[in-house]
Order: structure tokens, then C-alpha cells, then sequence
């Protein structure tokens, strides 16, 4: 056999055929759609511990907050209180957050504050709707609330 020969049977040896590649793009594609589902269900989870801990993080701020003043801010001066002193606030030594910004959730909406709380038992309220944001009401089980 001629030498040129040899070498194009080996080169139509090396390659996939279009069947090939049709199977192996199929079953990326099988394995993505059994995979995505699992991730985003993560993804979703993971906000929700994200928001459970920022409430948790802005009680221990309150709390900081009311040993140097006194009282928890009230609903109308709200969480912009541990930013900027609110008039006729005396012992205020913020900023108690860093950066010196009100935080939001982790579906970019404020933090609801309220003070006094509705909850017995509880000084006030600080909590986020969740991903349903403010068309959730608070019986539902999205609302993120302090404990």
C-alpha cells in the first residue's frame, strides 16, 4: 500500500462521527438536566441561611445599639438608627454597622424593622419576606424572622 494512503486511514480513524458526538452531547445534556434542578434548590436554600443569619447578625447590632442608648430604636426611626444618630437619641455611638449602610436581603429588599414587636415575648421584630418579597404576608412560611 502506498504511504499516502496509510496515512489518510489513519487520520478517518482518529476523528468521531457525527453520531458520536450527537450521543456524547446527549448525554452532557441528560446529565445537566438531572444536575440544574439539585443546584438551584441549593441556590435557594443558601439565600434563605444567608437571610436568617444577616437577621441574626443585625439582633446581636439592636442589642448594641440599645446598651448604649437605652431603648431599641423605635419602627420610625428604624434600622437606619444604627447608622445615623436620630434626634434626640443621647449615648448613641455609631455607626453600629460596617459599611455604614441599612443591609439588605439577599433578594436585594430592605430588612423590615419593627418596634415594639406584635410577637409576645419579643422587644421587636426584624425580618425579610423572602424571595416573594413584599407580596408575601407574614403567616406564610417565607417570612425570615428573628427568634
Amino acid at each position: 500500500m502506498h504511504p499516502k494512503f496509510n496515512d489518510i486511514s489513519r487520520c478517518r480513524k482518529r476523528g468521531f462521527t457525527i453520531l458520536e458526538l450527537l450521543v456524547v452531547i446527549a448525554v452532557i445534556g441528560l446529565l445537566i438536566g438531572m444536575v440544574a434542578p439539585s443546584a438551584m434548590r441549593q441556590l435557594g436554600t443558601a439565600k434563605n441561611k444567608v437571610a436568617a443569619q444577616s437577621v441574626a447578625r443585625l439582633v446581636e447590632v439592636l442589642d448594641l445599639y440599645k446598651l448604649d442608648v437605652g431603648t431599641y430604636p423605635t419602627t420610625e426611626q428604624g434600622l437606619k438608627a444604627l447608622i445615623a444618630k436620630p434626634e434626640g437619641i443621647s449615648g448613641w455611638d455609631g455607626p453600629y454597622l460596617k459599611p455604614a449602610k441599612v443591609p439588605m436581603d439577599p433578594w436585594s429588599k430592605p430588612f423590615q424593622y419593627r418596634s415594639p414587636s406584635q410577637r409576645p415575648d419579643h422587644a421587636f421584630d426584624i425580618f425579610s419576606y423572602g424571595e416573594k418579597g413584599e407580596t408575601a404576608n407574614e403567616n406564610e412560611a417565607s417570612l425570615i424572622i428573628n427568634e
